[in-house]
């Protein structure tokens, strides 16, 4: 208990999967969590949740690929909470899954406006705040897809990619003011945004989950808590040390 005591916690696409399980996690550590996302009527019941169990926690509205509202919510969440010390950038979509000679400027660049422009607009303007406080934790959500690759889904893939250099960029350049920041690879975690893409392969779940499990030398899927437990260490003081590190939580698929 107590691991991310009043620390300000900022986690986007917190409504569902991953970030629902960090910002559970979170608040019961002691952090005063600002869940963000586009599906208010969940994120709003996710914040009433924490604060019925005791947490502190409260809903912004906050579409990542608009730098405006990325400014407008921080802004917010700085005044109701009196600062920001740690960052989750969480939020991401699958997008198209065909070939590269088959994917549109369009298709491309709404992944890109997302998992890549909404990590860049949510560290820039987390920065600041980080800088007056003098210390700081940046976690971006990246992929074992940031490490290896796969003949599938080219625009994911390239944007966790990036990720993952982004954090490797902002830890050295920020390192020197105490703000850390660093990347998390899971392999195939059961969320929403998983069983979709199966669902759309014509995969019942049982099915899905069996497949899944065999890619993973630990024989299962993994759950959003087995990612959330990872981003309360690197928002914790237990990771001072930690910057600029990818920390793979994959069930041992990028060990083949």
């Amino acid at each position: 208990m107590n691991r991310v005591q009043n620390k300000v916690v900022i986690v986007t696409g917190g409504s569902l999967g991953i970030g629902r399980a960090a910002c559970l996690l979170l608040a019961k550590e002691g952090a005063r969590v600002a869940v963000t996302d586009i599906m208010d009527a969940e994120g709003r019941a996710l914040a009433e949740q924490i604060q019925a169990e005791g947490g502190q926690a409260a809903y912004w509205h906050m579409d990542t690929s608009k730098e405006e509202e990325v400014q407008q919510a921080f802004l917010a969440i700085a005044q109701t909470f009196g600062g920001i010390d740690v960052l989750v950038n969480n939020a991401g979509i699958g997008g198209a899954n065909k070939p590269t000679h088959e994917i549109t400027r369009e298709e491309w660049d709404h992944v890109m406006a997302i998992n890549v422009n909404g990590v860049f607009y949510c560290t820039k303007h987390a920065i600041p705040y980080m800088l007056k406080a003098g210390a700081g934790s940046i976690i971006n959500l990246s992929s074992i897809y940031g490490l290896v690759g796969a003949p599938d889904a080219p625009p994911y893939h390239a944007s966790k990619g990036a990720v993952r250099l982004m954090a490797k960029t902002d830890a050295m350049l920020y390192a020197k003011n105490q703000i850390r920041v660093n990347s998390i690879h899971p392999g195939y975690i059961w969320t929403p945004l998983v069983e979709n893409a199966m669902k759309a392969q014509g995969l019942s779940a049982q099915e899905a989950k069996s497949a899944l499990a065999s890619l993973h030398p630990l024989g299962y899927v993994g759950d959003p808590d087995d990612i959330a437990y990872g981003i309360v260490y690197l928002a914790s003081d237990e990771s001072r040390f930690v910057t600029g590190s990818e920390l793979v939580i994959d069930g041992g698929y990028t060990a083949h």
